[in-house]
């Protein structure tokens, strides 16, 4: 698993998360844990990358809905790109595709994410 941060043109840091393989019953409790870890420690804004998973299960779909919760609890955004056409399909019939904020590439995910709101 691929872990980057990309800085925005405001300041604030983003996570890109790069999982590889299958995001199953088998690894889908580490790659929770990673995004639990990288939302409370780094920051609350998420990019995962699914451009090298190439098959994901239940268990896959409720850790990225796990992280998607934690990052709306602390006020950040979470978002998933480059999915696997293998993937999208799992997507599509959950209908987990209108549920999640999906981009084509990971640098329109990034530049998607909202600024920073002057108070």
């Amino acid at each position: 698993m691929d872990q980057k941060t990309h800085t925005t043109d405001d300041g604030r840091q983003v996570i890109v998360i790069t999982p590889t393989g299958r995001l199953d019953i088998t690894t889908a409790w580490q790659f929770r844990l990673k995004l639990q870890e990288c939302i409370s420690r780094v920051s609350p804004h998420v990019v995962v990358n699914l451009s090298q998973v190439n098959f994901i299960d239940s268990s896959g779909l409720t850790s990225l809905v796990a992280g998607m919760r934690d990052a709306d609890k602390v006020k950040g955004s979470f978002r998933i790109c480059n999915v696997h056409p293998e993937a999208k399909l799992v997507f599509e019939v959950t209908m987990m595709d209108s549920v999640f904020e999906i981009f084509e590439t990971e640098g329109e995910a990034l530049a998607g994410i909202p600024r920073r709101v002057a108070s």
